[in-house]
């Protein structure tokens, strides 16, 4: 019974707030907001998004390339696409897609495993200290200008200050050669050996040591890369909110900095929750924020629309190409098995 109700608990609670939005703003009026949209419009959202795209796949191939892969930028940019698309279909849509790209860093491009994990990790590392950071200061902006609760807005900023830390203190750590990811599997031992007996735990063991090491030499060894793919992160975040303030302004209502941060770091805060795609919780989050900040709700509502049409169109090309690549893998696999078993 446990089990079943996790599985669906996310789900009730993406219902039931979609539920809440749909009794608090008339789809009337969304869809008046909506049919302010034009053509050109459209077309520059999209460049937007895809400045935001590219510089994010540059992060990941500037990973890469200081370990010595000088990799296809495209090809990545397809990896990391069906990556997010298997992230956004599970639950908390900042992780899910990771161990796949893994896979295709190593059977598609022939990356040691260890260094693919290095690369995924590293570049998931630095994503989460920018995006927290952002976060921080967006929470941080909310309580100076007593948008939020007291109380409320004091939980968020202890919340977003302990994600921070975490990204935050494994790059010190790493830089440090500390090797923290090591020791914790050193610790959990025990458990390893319960769970999967000693051979799983050595062969998790040899990677995730040579993987540490590996990015232990890329924050030492080439600072020039690592200052380069934290501009990266930067340049993306700005792309975000530019894109953002475009979204909002080409539905009727332009937004001060302040509007833009509160509502942008109530999404943002929404898709932190363990809810598949964050259904629900980022429509109610855009309809809370913009009422806070004194907007219409319903442009906040049409927006959270937006961002889920351009979501879930991304989800679509990505797990389609992936899974192409996979079958092409999968057959290449095969035929190698084939043309050996014949020698």
């Amino acid at each position: 019974m446990k089990p079943f109700l996790y599985r669906t608990l996310p789900w009730l609670l993406a219902l039931g707030m979609l539920w809440w939005v749909l009794r608090s703003v008339e789809v009337a009026a969304v869809w008046g907001v909506l049919q302010q949209l034009r053509l050109d419009e459209l077309i520059w959202l999209a460049v937007a998004n895809g400045v935001v795209l590219l510089t994010l796949n540059g992060r990941w191939w500037l990973t890469l390339y200081g370990q010595g892969h000088k990799l296809p930028f495209w090809r990545l940019l397809g990896y990391r696409l069906a990556a997010f698309g298997l992230s956004y279909v599970t639950p908390g849509p900042h992780f899910g897609g990771e161990p796949l790209q893994v896979y295709f860093l190593e059977k598609g491009e022939g990356v040691a495993r260890e260094t693919a994990v290095a690369a995924v990790t590293l570049d998931k590392l630095l994503e989460l200290f920018v995006n927290f950071t952002f976060l921080l200061l967006g929470v941080i902006v909310t309580i100076q200008w007593r948008v939020a609760p007291g109380l409320l807005g004091q939980r968020a900023l202890w919340a977003a200050g302990v994600l921070l830390a975490v990204p935050l203190g494994l790059l010190l750590a790493l830089w440090g050669e500390k090797r923290p990811l090591t020791r914790l599997l050193y610790r959990s031992e025990p458990l390893w050996q319960r769970l999967g007996g000693s051979e799983s735990y050595d062969r998790v063991l040899t990677v995730v040591t040579r993987s540490e090491q590996q990015m232990t030499q890329f924050c030492r060894h080439t600072p020039g890369l690592l200052l380069a793919a934290l501009l990266l992160s930067l340049a993306s975040w700005l792309a975000m909110l530019a894109e953002y303030w475009l979204m909002v302004s080409f539905l009727g209502t332009p937004l001060t900095v302040l509007q833009l941060v509160v509502t942008l770091t109530a999404a943002r805060i929404a898709i932190l929750l363990l809810i598949p795609g964050a259904v629900g919780a980022l429509e109610a989050s855009q309809l809370v924020a913009f009422q806070a900040v004194g907007l219409d709700p319903a442009v906040g509502i049409s927006a959270s629309l937006l961002i889920r049409i351009r979501d879930v169109g991304l989800t679509a090309f990505g797990l389609w190409w992936g899974v192409r690549q996979l079958r092409r893998l999968s057959g290449t696999a095969v035929w190698h098995r084939f043309h050996l078993g014949r020698k």
